[in-house]
């Protein structure tokens, strides 16, 4: 007998599920976000399902013998790439892949798929194109018709019994909101779809020792699309940055259970596809011929490798009541703070001024160490007086108009040295023990003493 349908309404947002419709949801408050889904009667979760037959049960292993164990990793060709999975792909982990349309996604793991293939078995399942445009795809990126497997295929449980019969090492799914599970009637790309689809190719990833990559959609907010729990299943969440019309591609990790979190990978987009950028402070620093007001050049630190940034700002005197405050690649909250700082304990009023910062090349920083140097990129704009071309700052900035010391301070002014600066401004605390040779320290322990070093 056909069990009975029942209409629950899940989250979009969080995956619960509540028997009515409510304008919030109780377990993560978000608004609008629940969505009517049929679900028959009785159905038991994946969590109240018997063990299968010929199946034996899981046996628990010490910390310490687990410990020893050391996580083999799959290179894939490309050295940026690999550091931004912390080395490599790991065996058995599973790794959500997202970005806008059109930004290189599909062509990046293409690649990676590629160069892998000659190597170990690996399956590109995609349920978007059809062999043909895949095929198109690998011919326009000059790519050799090597071994690698290509499945046009939409069913889950499809494409694992494809990846097992082939013993592939790595599986690609392009992407998980074009997949569907057959024991479901909920339509591909539905939350709980979504949530069960990602679940069961973590749980074939990890009994299998494959490593998983999933291709996910964004929404406009530029996150993931679906449940938050798909961002919680996987290992491994990169994120496609890119600035509009630039043909520049950052890869961020901002979760990564086998590296560093915050690393980033950058890429420049060319007819042969995606290549490496082996020294991207060269394309995120626009070296002008003349020193121009409005510009300083900080150190940022994005995961492990230190990356000259350029930070460039604009004070104009405001015709509106209330005065614009913008800021990209930089939190706006965080401007607001700076400017009152700058102020109460620099003397400089910017209340009657509209204040523009913008850090070059589309990056975002999220690190603290930019407060001091956009500070000193307004009041050289402010003033118009240009500052030397050859100085670097970074800082952090307090309340008290103190200049607090920033990670990996003296790794920064190396990487300052080796491209040629000549003058660093720094918080006290960050100055090196020795002299760096052909680099002049600066180190100041408030805000007023950084304008006075920049006259």
């Amino acid at each position: 007998m056909t069990a009975k349908a029942r209409t629950v309404f899940v989250c979009s947002a969080c995956g619960d599920s509540t028997p009515k419709w409510q304008g919030q949801c109780p377990a993560c408050g978000a608004w609008n976000t629940l969505s009517a889904l049929a679900a028959p009667r009785g159905a038991a979760g994946r969590a109240a399902r018997p063990p299968r037959a010929g199946v034996p049960p899981s046996l628990a292993e010490s910390l310490g013998a687990a410990a020893l164990t050391e996580a083999a990793r799959l290179p894939t060709g490309s050295a940026e790439f690999d550091r931004v999975l912390g080395g490599g792909l790991v065996t058995g982990s599973v790794t959500l892949l997202g970005g806008d349309p059109g930004i290189g996604k599909s062509t990046l793991l293409l690649q990676a798929a590629a160069a892998l293939a000659p190597r170990v078995p690996v399956l590109y399942a995609t349920g978007e194109e059809s062999l043909q445009q895949v095929g198109l795809r690998a011919h326009r990126l000059g790519l050799a018709a090597g071994p690698l497997a290509v499945l046009a295929e939409t069913s889950v449980e499809a494409i694992i019994a494809a990846a097992e019969a082939a013993a592939a090492r790595l599986l690609v799914v392009d992407s998980i909101q074009t997949m569907a599970s057959g024991e479901l009637e909920a339509g591909a790309g539905s939350v709980t779809q979504l949530r069960e689809s990602a679940a069961r190719l973590v749980e074939f990833a990890k009994r299998s020792g494959t490593a998983v990559i999933l291709v996910g959609h964004v929404t406009k907010e530029g996150v993931i699309a679906g449940p938050r729990v798909l961002e919680h299943l996987v290992d491994t969440v990169l994120y496609f940055e890119s600035d509009a019309g630039s043909r520049f591609r950052v890869v961020r990790a901002v979760k990564n259970r086998f590296g560093a979190a915050q690393e980033i990978g950058v890429f420049a987009m060319e007819e042969g596809g995606l290549r490496e950028v082996k020294n991207p402070s060269a394309i995120f620093l626009s070296r002008h011929p003349a020193p121009v007001t409005g510009s300083v050049v900080t150190v940022a630190r994005e995961g492990t490798r230190p990356l000259l940034i350029e930070v460039q700002a604009l004070v104009d005197e405001s015709r509106l009541q209330l005065p614009r405050r913008v800021a990209v690649g930089l939190d706006a909250n965080r401007l607001a703070l700076l400017l009152a700082v700058l102020h109460r304990h620099g003397g400089i009023a910017l209340g009657a001024h509209d204040v523009f910062v913008n850090v070059v090349g589309g990056v975002r920083l999220g690190e603290t160490a930019a407060d001091l140097p956009a500070l000193l990129a307004a009041v050289s704009s402010l003033g118009d007086r240009p500052l030397p071309g050859e100085l670097v700052a970074f800082g952090e900035l307090g309340l008290a108009g103190e200049i607090r010391p920033v990670p990996y301070g003296e790794e920064r002014l190396r990487e300052a040295a080796k491209h040629g600066f000549r003058r660093a401004i720094v918080p006290a605390a960050n100055a090196p023990r020795r002299p760096l040779e052909g680099l002049e320290v600066v180190a100041v322990a408030r805000l007023d003493e950084a304008l006075r070093a920049i006259g």
